[in-house]
């Protein structure tokens, strides 16, 4: 009786591979699995300097930098999106990647945001800072009515990816009228009914709702006094206990996240995002936006 002879594949034999065909394999991961298989061999980490694999992980239609022959490779390029964000559209949005996916980001400058009384001088001020991408800011100097919205079309973005907007802004020494009523933000379909979500723009405003709404363990004593301050005090909504506060970025302004949307692939729609204060009847001041960023949402 014939006994069949099968090879019993080893993990030695990955390394006897050509160096192309380890390419074309890293090339079908990530540049994050890419970049950490490196330290794995010396052959991994020859061919992942291959330009066949960073250039499938660029997109098939991003912008090119004006001196795309100045890099010495498609993975200098790569690096370079991720950490340089271009400026399209006359200036009026960046695009960059998402170093762990390659998946595109982009950020609609506060020119390209329709925001209620930014062009009554009285209102807002159109300014320039040097820490912004962008060659304009506004700056609120005195409104009620706090209404900023911006709009991109899904087909821009990378398809089968869970996104998330992010208002982008700094706060003055004199900020006033967010300390004591938050936002509302909102991502989704325009012209379709949208979920909203409780947003802190204050970052001292959003420090001290955070700790009222922790929940701490306490004495007896504590937790009467706590029973009857509710009763006086109503326990946060369920917006409000899942609000977003604001976070420091590492370029020195301020983000807080407005909502999130799945992109099917082959979708296109046009994805709105609103920030709206319009019900407390306060005046406002001091917030100085750069705009809004569109990126994939982590976790």
């Amino acid at each position: 009786m014939a006994v069949e002879n099968r090879h019993t594949f080893t993990v030695g034999d990955i390394y006897q591979l050509p160096e192309g065909c380890i390419s074309n394999v890293l090339s079908l991961t990530s540049p994050r699995d890419t970049c950490r298989l490196t330290v794995v061999a010396t052959i991994f980490r020859s061919a992942s300097e291959s330009d066949a694999v960073w250039d499938r992980f660029l997109p098939p239609d991003y912008p090119r930098p004006d001196s795309v022959s100045s890099f010495g490779s498609k993975k200098e390029l790569y690096f370079y999106l991720c950490d340089h964000p271009l400026l399209i559209d006359g200036g009026t949005k960046s695009f960059s990647l998402e170093k762990r996916s390659g998946k595109k980001c982009y950020m609609l400058a506060a020119r390209s945001l329709a925001i209620v009384w930014a062009d009554t001088p009285r209102y807002w001020r159109w300014t320039s800072l040097p820490e912004s991408r962008f060659s304009e800011v506004a700056e609120l100097l005195d409104v009620c009515w706090f209404d900023i919205s911006g709009k991109i079309n899904t087909s821009m973005l990378s398809p089968d990816t869970n996104y998330a907007a992010y208002f982008v802004y700094t706060t003055k020494s004199s900020t006033y009228g967010f300390d004591h009523q938050s936002a509302e933000g909102a991502v989704g379909i325009s012209g379709h009914e949208r979920n909203t979500q409780t947003v802190f723009l204050d970052p001292e405003a959003a420090r001290r709702h955070m700790y009222q709404i922790v929940p701490r363990r306490e004495g007896f004593f504590n937790q009467i006094a706590n029973i009857l301050g509710r009763e006086a005090n109503p326990p946060p909504s369920e917006n409000e206990a899942q609000a977003r506060y604001p976070q420091q970025r590492s370029d020195g302004w301020i983000e807080v996240e407005l909502g999130e949307f799945f992109v099917k692939r082959g979708q296109d729609v046009e994805l709105e995002m609103t920030l709206t204060e319009v019900k407390g009847g306060e005046w406002k001041s001091g917030l100085v936006v750069e705009g809004i960023e569109i990126r994939p949402k982590e976790g």
